[in-house]
């Protein structure tokens, strides 16, 4: 199993960045570089919970995402996935720092094949920068 854990410093409030996090509209693919519109799907969605497909040709998960309206974690269920199977996911907790949110991420992978094992090595060392830059837009940090 792999874990990468890596921060990220927004100007938004938590509850902005829990907005930006569990935001199922159309929009989603035009907000984050790591969604098509081809590859984005919602499967249901309540109150508190999403479960959605997303990702490009190259790396989709369909994920159930779970959150307390107003708190201060999201939590992502890999369900399946092009590159790890099911297993794993993310939790994003934000607490409220001067100016806006720390962001505190956590990916966790479970591989189920060679590929995905040989990917799940180099997670830890690859991912945190490209996750950085990925999410800085959306979440506006910094």
């Amino acid at each position: 199993m792999a874990v990468v854990r890596f921060h990220l410093l927004s100007t938004l409030s938590p509850a902005d960045v829990q907005r930006v996090l569990t935001d199922f509209s159309a929009e989603r693919a035009q907000a984050w570089p790591t969604i098509d519109a081809e590859h984005f799907e919602v499967h249901g969605m309540g109150d508190t919970w999403a479960e959605v497909t997303e990702g490009t040709s190259a790396a989709w998960e369909r994920a159930r995402y779970e959150w307390v309206p107003g708190g201060d974690r999201v939590t992502i269920t890999t369900l399946d996935s092009k590159l790890f199977g099911a297993g794993g996911g993310w939790v994003f907790r934000m607490t409220p720092e001067a100016g806006g949110t720390r962001v505190d991420v956590e990916l966790t992978r479970q591989p189920s094949t060679i590929k995905g094992k040989m990917l799940a090595a180099l997670l830890p060392v690859a991912a945190p920068a490209s996750l950085r830059k990925s999410f800085a837009k959306p979440l506006q940090a910094r």
